[in-house]
């Protein structure tokens, strides 16, 4: 086994530097864990030219720190001009869940979009229930617009993304946002996200051969909101929103084999009917956990995301939809 893995290491270098980005973290503990320290220095090849900067760190929230990671491009913006950010908050159900769990799509935007990705780990149920997560999700974008300087954002290319539970604090803080009178974002993000307490858009785990069932949704709602009133509230049931003009642009993506599908197709069908420019992209054969790391979808949001900021900068006609392709690396 060990001669095997050995094999692949040098043989298949430039293949394993393709997509580094996905399968860094995990290759690189599987080839540490079966070769030792010597092979591990081997899989440094994985880390290529460290094309992204990482930092941890917190941030100031209303119950206390907020952890979390900044990923910034090594390579500045070509004309030395501020980059886009990106919010990013991770899934788990509201009840678990860490900033490792976003580190594959938060590495691959920043790396390959050439955006400051700034992933955010916010409070969890039950310890602390609604709003706790919201509202700290609201705090590290108050922290991001009055750091923008030290960070080098351009606050007009502002986006929010998560995916899961994430992709529901996504969309509250869009909302929140818009209440608060806050910067204005320039899109969403959101990756199978969570919108619907009470259920009833869910489909039916059996039928679609769904990881994700019905009961440990319904086990999440229950910790992160305790109070049967709070499943009525617009910044943890967006599903039920009706006020939804004038909310950023949004990209949702969805998978066939996922029982939240449907609510979050509702919830694209009640943007666009409320004006949103909206693009929605469903994942033939994806379950609900292989999608925030699923390569189809991650060169999606890169293309959603060169796309919107041309329009946002009037350049619709330099930067068309283009099939997204990662280019070989050939540096260590």
């Amino acid at each position: 086994m060990k001669n095997f893995l050995a094999l692949i290491v040098l043989n298949y270098r430039t293949v394993l530097l393709d997509y580094r980005c996905l399968f860094e973290s995990l290759l690189w503990r599987t080839i540490r864990f079966n070769l030792g320290q010597v092979a591990s220095a081997q899989a440094h090849i994985m880390q290529g030219s460290h094309s992204v900067n990482i930092r941890n760190f917190f941030v100031p929230g209303p119950l206390g720190r907020i952890p979390v990671r900044l990923y910034q491009p090594a390579r500045e913006a070509a004309d030395g001009s501020r980059l886009p950010l990106v919010m990013y908050f991770h899934g788990g159900g509201y009840v678990s869940g860490s900033l490792d769990d976003a580190d594959t799509p938060a590495r691959f935007i920043a790396q390959h979009g050439q955006a400051v990705v700034l992933s955010v780990g916010y409070a969890l149920a039950p310890a602390k229930p609604f709003p706790a997560a919201p509202e700290d999700a609201f705090a590290a974008a108050t922290w991001a617009c009055k750091h923008a300087d030290e960070i080098g954002v351009d606050l007009d290319r502002m986006v929010v993304a998560g995916d899961d539970a994430g992709g529901g604090l996504a969309v509250a803080l869009t909302l929140m946002t818009r209440d608060r009178c806050g910067k204005p974002l320039a899109a969403q993000i959101l990756i199978s996200p969570m919108l619907d307490p009470s259920m009833r858009m869910i489909g039916d785990a059996g039928r679609l051969q769904s990881d994700l069932t019905v009961e440990k949704c319904a086990a999440s709602y229950r910790q992160y909101l305790p109070q049967t009133m709070q499943r009525l509230h617009p910044y943890a049931a967006p599903l039920e929103v009706s006020r939804l003009a004038g909310l950023p642009a949004a990209f949702i993506a969805t998978a066939e084999r996922d029982v939240l599908c449907p609510e979050a197709e509702k919830y694209a069908s009640s943007l666009i009917r409320a004006g949103v420019p909206t693009q929605v992209s469903r994942f033939a054969g994806i379950t609900h956990g292989a999608l925030s790391t699923h390569l189809p979808l991650l060169k999606e949001i890169v293309n959603f995301l060169r796309c919107r900021f041309a329009s946002l900068q009037g350049n619709d006609d330099q930067h068309p939809y283009l099939p997204f392709k990662l280019n070989p690396s050939t540096a260590l």
